[in-house]
């Protein structure tokens, strides 16, 4: 019992320093914030959306319309989308259809690859094991109920490389959500990080 009463009270006290007003009373709450959405938060977005990764900045410009209004960026790259039978109906009806800009958050979802749909924007793990690349599905291959998806970023002018497979996407998912900006913050603490150190 007296142990439970020192620990009320050593609660009581820290959560007092939260709410001070002073530099180490900041530092103290950063780093209380960073717990608890790293360790609580997000695995439990991740239950819920089932999967590992349940959100990501976006780190580059691969899927940005720049200033194009829909209709002028797709007449731009319309020849492209139209050899693979997709036209101006199927992509105003694609989530994302004005694509999204560096320094997005994007909310993911982790279907089953059979769930997946041409328009879908998926995040799979590159075969370097770098940052994780968010595209849009444009075609899907299915051999042997295996499922293999071409991808391709919308400003960029070809397919990605290779066709990703089941397990690159295996604790990824698709794009259901963007927050516009909020991704800056990891960009930022992450250049910062990087920064230090070189």
């Amino acid at each position: 019992m007296e142990i439970l009463s020192k620990l009320t009270a050593a609660i009581k006290r820290f959560w007092k320093f939260l709410g001070e007003d002073s530099l180490a009373s900041w530092i103290a709450n950063v780093v209380v914030a960073f717990i608890v959405i790293y360790f609580v938060v997000y695995p439990g977005l991740g239950l819920i959306l089932s999967t590992s990764l349940p959100v990501v900045a976006v780190v580059s410009g691969s899927m940005e319309h720049h200033d194009y209004s829909f209709n002028d960026w797709l007449n731009m790259e319309k020849e492209y989308y139209v050899v693979r039978s997709i036209n101006k109906e199927n992509f105003e009806d694609f989530r994302f259809k004005n694509g999204f800009n560096k320094g997005d958050l994007m909310v993911l979802y982790g279907p089953e690859p059979k769930n997946i749909k041409v328009g879908d924007v998926i995040v799979y793990r590159s075969m370097s094991g770098a940052n994780p690349i968010i595209h849009r599905v444009v075609s899907i291959e299915n051999q042997t109920n295996e499922f293999y998806f071409r991808t391709k970023g919308d400003a960029n002018s070809a397919l990605d490389a290779n066709p990703v497979t089941e397990d690159q996407i295996k604790d990824t998912g698709k794009a259901i959500i963007r927050i516009p900006y909020l991704g800056w913050v990891k960009i930022i603490f992450t250049d910062t990080i990087l920064s230090f150190r070189r």
